[in-house]
């Protein structure tokens, strides 16, 4: 026993410590950093560095991301989590151009950037986010107005009139310019992009997304300015230079669940005009209604989500018999309504026997609805059958859905 209470974590294999390290979040990390010279070493190491979460840090300020940026974050870094100053008392500026700049070249390998309540708009265009970023998540922010504007960098003059000097050098500057088109390096490499209750994110943002070459995931959460114009404009259709709009989107994303006041724009009716290439679509809250009486107008749509919204099975019904080419349907925190059988009028009893059947098998299939409320996996047993005729090759997915009961 005397052995054993003379051990202590100096005698701990370095891997060992750095799995123990893990679990701590960046502020304990820093001040376990001042516990000794080897513990300043262990926590630097870029395994601990992976995937920083700073929102629950609350009063972060500048002076603190360019104390991590100096001393902690590095080569490792893939996922960053900031929360700004936008509901903050103390407010000040939170992300400069001169911060991301060397985040750019200290984090080669940051994919994926998460901003909460940030100001952006001492920021001109997000282009002076890291090139190496794939997915940009911007959570109630705030924007400038032509933020998501791509630009070609301006070419240096003195270079350019040493090169004209020669047929070489004009043959390379053509060159050159020719290569500085949206695929270029310099160009934004977004994938995905989510924006969830951002205000200030407008049709005018929209369009400018349709410089982005690589954007191929576009999910709009309660953007309560965006319009059914500027989505019918933004799609991708068949032009005089080949295929206009947001042409390699292949996943869609319209939801309204937030706050009231705002008036209803019901974006989604700009997909009635179709979009080419649109492969998966997901609708939410107020969006719902709106965007199934357009969704037949997508050729080429393979897997439909509706979530947060509250649905009748005549109207899925009547949507899904012009989607006969899905391959997924799910339903997501869906109420559903109950088919309600017509009332009986009085004196009309000595009906045909074949309508007394229908009666008693309306009578079955409610009584099964009433016994399968709690069954999340299978809600309504009549809309899965007759979703499975309509849609014979179609999987239906049920997460988190119930069933409305009247109190009649």
């Amino acid at each position: 026993m005397d052995e054993f209470k003379a051990w202590n974590l100096d005698y701990f294999p370095e891997n060992i410590l750095i799995d123990v390290l893990s679990y701590l979040s960046v502020r304990e990390l820093v001040r376990a950093g001042r516990v000794c010279k080897r513990w300043n070493r262990l926590v630097k190491d870029q395994r601990l560095w992976r995937f920083v979460d700073l929102t629950a840090w609350k009063g972060v300020t500048a002076r603190i991301l360019w104390l991590l940026l100096r001393h902690y974050l590095g080569c490792g870094l893939r996922c960053l989590r900031l929360r700004g100053l936008l509901l903050s008392a103390r407010g000040g500026t939170f992300l400069s151009e001169s911060w991301l700049r060397s985040l750019s070249t200290k984090c080669p390998r940051l994919s994926k950037l998460y901003l909460l309540h940030a100001d952006l708009r001492s920021l001109h265009s997000c282009q002076l986010l890291p090139t190496s970023l794939q997915v940009l998540e911007l959570r109630g922010c705030e924007l400038p107005r032509e933020f998501f504007n791509q630009t070609s960098p301006s070419p240096d003059p003195s270079q350019e009139r040493a090169e004209a000097t020669s047929s070489v050098g004009a043959q390379q500057q053509g060159r050159h310019r020719k290569g500085k088109g949206l695929g270029s390096p310099s160009g934004i490499g977004i994938e995905r992009l989510v924006l969830n209750n951002v205000p200030s994110f407008t049709d005018q943002h929209l369009k400018s997304l349709t410089s982005w070459e690589r954007l191929s995931r576009l999910e709009l959460r309660d953007t309560f300015r965006v319009t059914a114009n500027g989505i019918r404009k933004c799609a991708a259709k068949d032009g005089v230079y080949g295929v206009e709009g947001l042409s390699r989107l292949k996943f869609l994303e319209i939801g309204i669940t937030g706050r009231q006041g705002y008036q209803l724009q019901m974006a989604s009716l700009g997909l009635g005009a179709g979009w080419l290439g649109l492969e998966e679509l997901s609708l939410g809250g107020k969006e719902v209604g709106p965007g199934l009486l357009c969704a037949s107008r997508l050729k080429n749509l393979k897997c439909l989500c509706l979530w947060a919204c509250t649905l009748s099975e005549m109207q899925i019904v009547r949507s899904c018999r012009l989607l006969r080419g899905l391959s997924q349907l799910e339903f997501l925190d869906v109420a559903f309504q109950p088919k309600q059988s017509p009332p009986a009028v009085e004196g009309e009893g000595g009906g045909s026997g074949e309508e007394q059947d229908n009666e008693e098998a309306a009578g079955v299939d409610n009584s099964n609805d009433e016994n399968n409320t709690v069954d999340m996996n299978d809600p309504i047993p009549s809309l899965r059958r007759s979703l499975a005729d309509l849609l014979p090759s179609c999987t239906l997915v049920f997460t988190n859905c119930s069933v409305q009961i009247n109190a009649d």
